[in-house]
């Protein structure tokens, strides 16, 4: 991928938390049709033209971090595509050397070819890069229930956490979306349901927000906002209630 001609000092200044707001950090969500394992050398070119477009725009608005999907392979084979991902993110990276926002490789619920399912794919993604350190994960509870990983029990939730730290480490942590289950355990379905409302229970989302190891990291819901932000603003009155200990 040719090195990208970007105006570096329009990201000196710029200010993650602006003075006048409360908000931040601030994270983005990356394009659903960017596939950094795409088959095709024209779409996989695209892509990664789309995420560096993406990133570029990060920087300048002052955005921490951009959570993106790894991709489907397309039945080339998790080896290939987790290989190809790698290789998209050096490309795209080594364009953009003065970008500050860092990529955040969402994990999925693996329905169809999707990579990232499974923890050990974003740390073999990483593991191939040359700059890892530019890339960190951002964590969806509906889809690690969805994916086999029960983070609805406090046993199979302590086993996630121990995998997180130990193949990735908590560092690499970059946010956490936290969103309900609408489909069962290990469906491989990715249905987000308000909090409370579906399969994970409201003590999964006590025991994330109360946990102390997660305490600094950005975390956001991606539940249906409902007329007006109503949904919205009650899935977040949960949410703060349930992040008090009893």
């Amino acid at each position: 991928m040719p090195r990208r001609s970007i105006d570096i000092a329009s990201f000196q200044h710029v200010n993650p938390i602006p003075a006048a707001s409360r908000v931040g950090p601030l994270l983005a969500h990356a394009s659903y049709l960017i596939n950094l394992c795409a088959g095709g050398p024209e779409l996989l070119e695209k892509s990664r033209e789309a995420l560096a477009d993406e990133l570029t725009r990060c920087a300048r608005l002052g955005v921490e971090g951009l959570v993106v999907h790894p991709g489907a392979h397309v039945g080339a084979g998790e080896d290939a595509g987790i290989e190809c991902v790698a290789a998209s993110l050096d490309a795209v990276l080594a364009s953009l050397p003065d970008v500050p926002t860092r990529v955040l490789l969402e994990n999925t619920a693996g329905q169809g070819s999707c990579l990232g399912h499974r923890l050990e794919h974003l740390a073999r993604i990483r593991s191939l890069m040359r700059r890892p350190e530019r890339v960190g994960v951002c964590i969806d509870t509906c889809h690690a229930f969805a994916a086999g990983y029960a983070i609805h029990e406090p046993a199979g939730y302590e086993e996630f956490i121990a995998e997180l730290e130990e193949r990735l480490g908590l560092d690499a942590l970059g946010g956490i979306h936290l969103n309900d289950s609408l489909r069962p355990f290990d469906s491989r379905r990715d249905r987000h349901a308000h909090i409370g409302k579906g399969e994970l229970g409201l003590d999964t989302f006590a025991r994330i927000l109360q946990d102390p190891r997660l305490a600094r990291v950005p975390m956001v819901m991606e539940t249906d906002p409902g007329d007006g932000m109503k949904k919205h603003k009650r899935d977040l009155r949960t949410l703060r209630r349930l992040a008090k200990p009893a």
